[in-house]
């Protein structure tokens, strides 16, 4: 009789396995919910990071910017025979939302000075400098000198001389810049633009790299 009253009460084998199953169920589910926000925590707080970071362009009209550290934004190095092209090419710089800062020598020269000194300062105030490479440059020899000042101020491939070219062969250009890449001037409205760019350009990583060698 006691072995018959045992039988009958002995648990189930599947309510058992039941409530194992259950419970490991329920002890697993914590871990490997966590398991899975700890694996995906990383990945998407990288994406917030990046989402929260773009890259921002450094505004040059700050009135911190580097741009303030010179008195012209751009000299422009020309023959006197393409003064009229030259003033095209100022008035749409200084039209601009930049409102660049061109030194134009018969315009900013200070009467009475030397020349030698004047084109030298030109050369050591400005940011960068255009050279309008024509018949007439290569025939100047003013302008061969304000060149070679400009190269000696930034011998090195860094954006601030500009070589635009105008009714002049490849064979004919300067031995000085061929490191350089040059402007073409066949569409006047789009060397225009060009040398917008490249202005801008340089100025915005003048102030990106000045920015972040304070910080």
């Amino acid at each position: 009789a006691g072995w018959f009253r045992r039988l009958l009460h002995k648990p189930k084998p599947s309510s058992v396995e039941s409530s194992l199953n259950s419970s490991s169920s329920a002890s697993s589910s914590p871990s490997s919910s966590s398991a899975k926000s700890s694996s995906s925590s990383p990945s998407s707080s990288l994406v917030r990071s990046i989402c929260l970071s773009p890259v921002s362009t450094p505004d040059i009209n700050a009135s911190g910017s580097a741009r303030w550290a010179k008195s012209y934004d751009v000299c422009i190095c020309h023959s006197e025979v393409d003064l009229e092209l030259v003033e095209e090419l100022v008035s749409y710089l200084e039209a601009q939302p930049e409102s660049f800062r061109c030194f134009l020598q018969l315009r900013d020269a200070t009467p009475g000075s030397a020349v030698v000194t004047e084109l030298c300062d030109a050369v050591q105030n400005s940011h960068c400098w255009v050279m309008l490479i024509t018949p007439g440059f290569l025939q100047d020899p003013w302008c061969k000198y304000q060149m070679h000042q400009a190269l000696a101020e930034a011998p090195l491939a860094n954006g601030r001389t500009i070589p635009v070219l105008k009714d002049v062969e490849r064979k004919d250009y300067p031995r000085e810049l061929r490191n350089l890449y040059y402007i073409s001037m066949v569409r006047k409205e789009n060397s225009f633009q060009q040398i917008r760019d490249t202005l801008l350009r340089y100025l915005q990583e003048l102030c990106r790299s000045s920015t972040s060698s304070t910080e």
